[in-house]
């Protein structure tokens, strides 16, 4: 069983991951992590050398790949739901939780990370948070079909914990 986080880049996933983890006492996994690992390449060198169609690809492969008898926290990169029915997969293999953030907590955490996160490479300064604003809006769809919803910015991490132990034991 896995339990998947999804949301929108500095949403926070990685560190809530590794959280949670330790709160349902099993491992955890940051998908861009495990990909960068494995194939010797960084996310903003593949999306800027392979585009972001070959990372996609890649994302859709690793999220088969997983072991899915084990019990284990993922972190999702922010676009995963988003491509090649990754949404449905997640929520059939296991739980999927939206780490739900504004446009302005995002602005926050984002404004200063242009170098190293390949989406933010495109859009200027001033339209940051226009751009994330737009993003959020298109990728909405796929997040709020997650089985738990949660406020991305303090999440109680023991409460979430406990909604998942409850959904298992349906």
């Amino acid at each position: 069983m896995k339990v998947f986080l999804i949301g929108f880049m500095g949403s926070g996933k990685t560190t809530a991951a590794k959280k949670l983890a330790e709160a349902l006492n099993c491992g955890w996994l940051d998908m861009d992590q495990w990909i960068e690992r494995d194939t010797g390449m960084s996310i903003p060198w593949i999306f800027e050398q392979q585009g972001e169609l070959a990372f996609r690809d890649l994302e859709y492969r690793y999220l088969r790949r997983m072991d899915h008898s084990i019990m284990q926290v993922v972190a999702t990169g922010g676009g995963t739901p988003c491509h090649h029915g990754n949404m449905e997969y997640m929520n059939k293999k296991g739980w999927t939780v939206y780490l739900k953030m504004s446009p302005e907590q995002l602005y926050s955490r984002l404004k200063d990370q242009k170098g190293h996160r390949p989406k933010l490479m495109e859009p200027r300064e001033e339209n940051l948070k226009d751009y994330i604003i737009q993003k959020i809006r298109d990728r909405a769809p796929y997040y709020e079909k997650a089985h738990i919803q949660v406020p991305g910015y303090h999440i109680d991490i023991p409460e979430l914990a406990e909604q998942i132990r409850t959904r298992m034991k349906q």
